[in-house]
């Protein structure tokens, strides 16, 4: 059986749980595996060290601190914003996540955390940032 190195690609389950077990993010909601080429940047370093040497088959899980999985919340990610900006198809609503444009085009989310008056606070940190993680993997092949 192939051991994941450097350059696999990976065919896999994988669940993300908070400490409290709730689930964030799981290949089996979708019902098929995610597919990974090692190295491709879909995972962070850390999250690929844990996958290193696992075979097909294995199964494994694995705890990570914040600063191994998505980080510690950055203040220079919140952003206050007029209320005139937002409408019809982007309500200003606490717990609303809204897609905006980044400066190379791409989409970058943001949370709406809260509402005063004519100010908007949102929060574009990963939804995970901060959060201790386990991460619960299922190898299925490895090329």
């Amino acid at each position: 059986m192939k051991a994941i190195s450097a350059s696999s690609e990976v065919l896999m389950h994988f669940t993300i749980k908070l400490e409290d077990g709730s689930v964030a993010d799981s290949t089996h909601n979708a019902g098929k595996p995610a597919k990974l080429v090692m190295g491709d940047g879909s995972l962070t370093e850390n999250f690929e060290r844990c996958l290193l040497g696992l075979h097909e088959g294995e199964q494994s899980s694995f705890t990570l601190a914040p600063e191994d999985a998505f980080g510690q919340p950055n203040p220079d990610n919140i952003h206050y914003m007029d209320r005139r900006q937002f409408g019809g198809d982007t309500p200003a609503e606490v717990g609303v996540i809204i897609a905006f444009s980044g400066p190379q085009g791409q989409e970058i989310p943001g949370i709406v955390t809260e509402v005063s008056g004519e100010s908007v606070t949102v929060d574009f940190n990963h939804p995970l940032a901060g959060k201790t993680v386990i991460f619960d993997v299922e190898i299925i092949s490895v090329q």
